[in-house]
């Protein structure tokens, strides 16, 4: 048999056996060609890179993007969920797995662990398996008050993070963000509210997420922020941390608004032992990029698309 002929006999078969899943006994009924004739033109195929098969091993592949994304963005850990399907409801469900799986190995006994709200903490939540440590303490990293039509996931969050951890958890009793910085001063003279806050600075491990300046944003549906507010944030601003936007570099857009927000300071997120950011979906990619940028988190949990997406960039 000439060349030209055997290479088209072998890619015929090869298409067969390996892209319509024929088997070699199929294959030689349908030629009307022998078993072995089948069995030589396979071998042919491979020898002679017509076919190429590549072993793809998954795992090996996270490992990889984890280990990168260490070294280029200088953080402790990375865990990359794999959601078991499609959409925000399978991506929230494996964020929140693996981050609650991650949890008893960074949480300790009498940590103060400060949380967030929102769906992503609730899927966290969600996935909490009781915990042997003592003494932990959960404090919120923001105001918990929101207005009746939006749920903020604060009831669902506290009773299972409380359960978890046997605990009662510091809730702030504010809005998020006060109309002037001198209503916001005044409240947290309170000396509950103060003594709240106190455990709140006191946070040695911060769970917490990112929120988008989309028009669907959290924080813009909530009401806080009048029309101009937001038009404002949504051209300087890529997202926010912990309720304070920021820019493309993680630094503050506006101050204003920021001593006016009840929240954990996001430069103290630096200095904690385990500052844990979970963010997936690539409608949050701007925001968790600044986030890493502006160095608050030292775990990132994310998802495959934006692992690959944060190593694309320069």
């Amino acid at each position: 048999m000439d060349t030209k002929k055997q290479i088209k006999q072998a890619v015929e078969i090869s298409k067969l056996y390996y892209l319509d899943g024929a088997t070699q006994s199929q294959i030689a009924k349908q030629l009307n060609l022998s078993r072995p004739t089948i069995s030589r033109a396979l071998q042919y195929a491979r020898d002679t890179n017509i076919v190429k098969i590549q072993v793809t091993d998954p795992l090996q592949d996270i490992a990889g993007l984890r280990q990168q994304l260490m070294n280029k963005f200088k953080l402790k850990n990375v865990l990359i969920a794999t959601p078991a399907g499609e959409g925000q409801a399978a991506l929230l469900a494996a964020l929140g797995k693996t981050t609650a799986d991650y949890l008893p190995q960074v949480v300790t006994d009498n940590d103060v662990l400060g949380i967030s709200w929102g769906q992503t903490l609730d899927a966290v939540a969600k996935h909490l398996s009781i915990s042997e440590r003592q003494g932990v303490q959960i404090t919120y990293l923001k105001g918990t008050v929101a207005n009746s039509t939006h749920n903020n996931y604060v009831v669902e969050v506290t009773k299972r993070f409380n359960e978890c951890f046997h605990t009662q958890a510091q809730i702030l009793p504010l809005p998020v963000i006060f109309a002037n910085q001198q209503v916001k001063e005044m409240v947290t003279q309170d000396r509950f509210i103060d003594n709240v806050i106190a455990t709140m600075m006191k946070t040695t491990v911060a769970i917490f997420t990112v929120g988008t300046t989309a028009p669907d944003a959290t924080l813009f549906e909530l009401g806080y922020l009048s029309p101009a507010e937001v038009q404002s944030l949504q051209q300087t601003a890529v997202g926010d941390i912990i309720s304070q936007f920021v820019n493309q570099q993680g630094q503050i857009v506006n101050q204003e608004l920021t001593a006016r927000t009840m929240a954990f300071p996001i430069d103290r997120l630096r200095g904690l032992h385990d500052s844990i950011l979970v963010a997936g979906g690539v409608k949050k990619l701007p925001a968790i990029r600044a986030a890493l940028a502006g160095n608050y988190a030292n775990t990132l949990v994310t998802d495959v698309d934006v692992a690959q997406q944060l190593l694309a960039e320069d």
